[in-house]
């Protein structure tokens, strides 16, 4: 493993980026971004990743974030098995690391992580992360390490929203639809199903800056570039997840994965304590 922490440097990924426009784009822009992302935070937390792998990073990051996980209902999963662990998406990075301590922890290592391609960049955690092509289509080789994966005998972690949540009418915090993927791929590798509810928001302007986005008609997801501030808002927290009894991969309608896949949602938001 490459020995050399990951720095990210946004004044030379503008001038990568933008060669011919950098001379005009002023100083105080790139420092605002620097700002936002909280660039010197995300470095201390690489640097201290550094030279951990997998499961280990995700540990090293929780605790210079201070942040902890209490698990309600682990009794439910079975000692013995292959799973699809799903959960909803409400943080858009502490949730998935969380994950990945805690089923890193309890299955030794043995776990993949489906994520959006461009996490790859974060090399520390690229052991137990399974990329995908969230905007376009997979290529070959990516499919078939895919497919292997859940052919194998690691345990498989998915956010089926892809996204982390939304908030709609009313200002209910919830997942956008969630994939049928995860419901093809359950019956296709005969994987049981392991829900979770993982609790927790994020900050309402970042929930208004992707409503006002969207009302402009903007794709790029502008409000993406908040959520390591919406992280380090989180330092010193706790959160918890809920876990429910498996679904066996048999109970589920191949004729209608769609719908299947908005059950296991519900199933997902019903672990969710009454308040």
């Amino acid at each position: 493993m490459n020995n050399e922490p990951m720095v990210i440097d946004v004044d030379a990924l503008v001038k990568q980026r933008l060669p011919r426009h950098y001379r005009f784009i002023p100083r105080f822009v790139t420092r605002w971004l620097e700002r936002i992302i909280h660039q010197r935070e995300l470095n201390e937390m690489l640097q201290r990743m550094n030279g951990k792998d997998g499961v280990s990073a995700a540990n090293e990051a929780l605790s210079y974030l201070g942040i902890t996980t209490t698990v309600v209902g682990e009794d439910a999963i079975p000692d013995e098995g292959r799973f699809i662990f799903v959960s909803n998406h409400p943080l858009g990075g502490l949730d998935g690391l969380s994950l990945i301590s805690f089923l890193g922890k309890r299955y030794h290592g043995g776990i993949r992580f489906l994520v959006n391609d461009l996490l790859m960049a974060v090399k520390p955690l690229q052991p137990v992360f399974l990329p995908v092509n969230k905007y376009g289509r997979q290529s070959r080789e990516r499919a078939e390490e895919i497919e292997a994966q859940y052919q194998g005998d690691n345990q498989m972690i998915t956010f089926p929203a892809g996204l982390c949540s939304r908030m709609g009418k009313g200002g209910k915090i919830h997942d956008l639809q969630w994939q049928k993927f995860v419901v093809t791929q359950a019956i296709r590798t005969q994987r049981h199903i392991v829900p979770m509810f993982f609790e927790g928001e994020n900050s309402r302007f970042f929930y208004r800056m992707a409503r006002w986005r969207k009302r402009l008609g903007m794709k790029f997801n502008l409000e993406m570039i908040l959520l390591p501030s919406e992280m380090f808002k989180s330092r010193g927290g706790n959160f918890r997840v809920f876990v429910g009894k498996p679904i066996t991969w048999q109970s589920l309608d191949a004729k209608r994965p769609l719908e299947e896949a908005q059950r296991l949602a519900d199933i997902c938001y019903a672990l969710k304590p009454q308040q």
